[in-house]
């Protein structure tokens, strides 16, 4: 039997560290443009027994999104042990393309993607690269395209990077901001037979879209600092209503996608879920696990959050090539072990994959 299965990893954690006592000085306002009076200890100790975050990484100024992706994808392809050249696709999840350190415009044109190739000297034209935009679900959907691709018989081996840095879109008068991060993920999966006994690979996956009063929980919006330039644009997100959405939502596909996938929820090993907000994903997985009437073991969740910040599209192929190379020490990945990747953002997005480690 054929099966999509991961035969590298690879990550890059940026060098700036920017811990939660650096933000003490900064100023923070309302979304009326109001400053908020309270101390800025009150404040961030608030926001890390909610987050769960302590520090966070932002990239260089010399290094853009790209380089970020191509550096994890690098990594991923030597891990993999194959020849570049035999790559099909090189898929890159991103939301805000590559942005200059100091701006906000946002460069796309050419894809990341081929900007990846490019970096990675890849010739061969028969590598197809291109984009990925689905909110922080962006790299766990390109997993999904690359297996369709696999299935209908357009190729064989697939890089799918997720990368970010949206330290250089955030208001940084808008408390939120403290969540965000910088990063990049990146996996190589080959379409390839697997033992019928052991039927390793991706087993099954799901996505929904919820795109009407949704819409605007994540969008890009105006700073909070009264006297910002009204054409300038951020990125700005409903808190509450992305933790409701989410609670509401996620654990309904994580459960379709294990149902799907004909597995047992007591086979899965490991959650690989969403870095977004440490209350948060604890939540889902305790609603998830309640849906089958059992409670949820308490090394299921590995979590990065706390360390690395929710970096988007970066975050499930970061922590999940830690876990794999053993740099976790709290969690470890066998042969035959189940485990499920989970995602939820901008749009709103969600989606969800069964896979059984080989």
């Amino acid at each position: 039997m054929k099966h999509s299965v991961i035969i590298g990893t690879g990550s890059f954690l940026p060098p700036l560290v920017k811990k939660n006592g650096d933000f003490t000085e900064q100023p923070f306002y309302t979304e009326d443009q109001l400053l908020i009076n309270s101390k800025k200890e009150i404040i961030i100790d608030k926001f890390q027994k909610i987050t769960g975050i302590v520090e966070r990484r932002y990239a260089p100024a010399d290094l853009d999104a790209s380089d970020l992706a191509a550096i994890a994808g690098n990594l991923a392809v030597a891990d993999s042990q194959i020849d570049k050249e035999t790559l099909d696709l090189i898929i890159v999840a991103h939301n805000f393309g590559d942005t200059s350190s100091g701006a906000i415009q946002s460069d796309a044109m050419p894809s990341l993607a081929n900007r990846v190739k490019h970096q990675l000297a890849i010739r061969n034209p028969s590598c197809i690269a291109f984009d990925v935009i689905f909110g922080c679900p962006g790299w766990l959907m390109g997993v999904m395209q690359a297996e369709a691709w696999f299935k209908a018989g357009m190729a064989k081996k697939a890089l799918v990077i997720g990368a970010e840095t949206l330290s250089r879109v955030i208001d940084k008068y808008d408390r939120d901001s403290m969540i965000f991060s910088d990063g990049a993920g990146a996996m190589v999966l080959e379409y390839r037979d697997t033992e019928a006994e052991c039927e390793c690979g991706i087993l099954s996956s799901c996505a929904v879209s919820h795109s009407m009063e949704e819409l605007s929980y994540l969008y890009m919006g105006n700073s909070y600092e009264p006297e910002s330039n009204p054409d300038m644009k951020f990125l700005k997100m409903k808190g509450r209503k992305v933790y409701e959405y989410a609670l509401k939502y996620v654990p309904e596909a994580m459960r379709a996608c294990l149902d799907k996938s004909g597995a047992s929820i007591g086979e899965l090993k490991k959650i690989f879920l969403h870095q977004a907000n440490e209350k948060m994903d604890e939540s889902i997985v305790e609603l998830f696990y309640q849906s089958y009437g059992v409670e949820a073991p308490k090394d299921i969740m590995p979590m990065c959050i706390h360390f690395l910040g929710n970096s988007s599209v970066a975050t499930i192929p970061t922590l999940f090539d830690l876990v794999r190379k053993g740099r976790y020490s709290d969690h470890n990945l066998e042969a035959g072990d189940l485990v499920m990747f989970a995602s939820v953002g901008a749009g709103m997005n969600i989606n969800a994959l069964c896979y059984r480690c080989c």
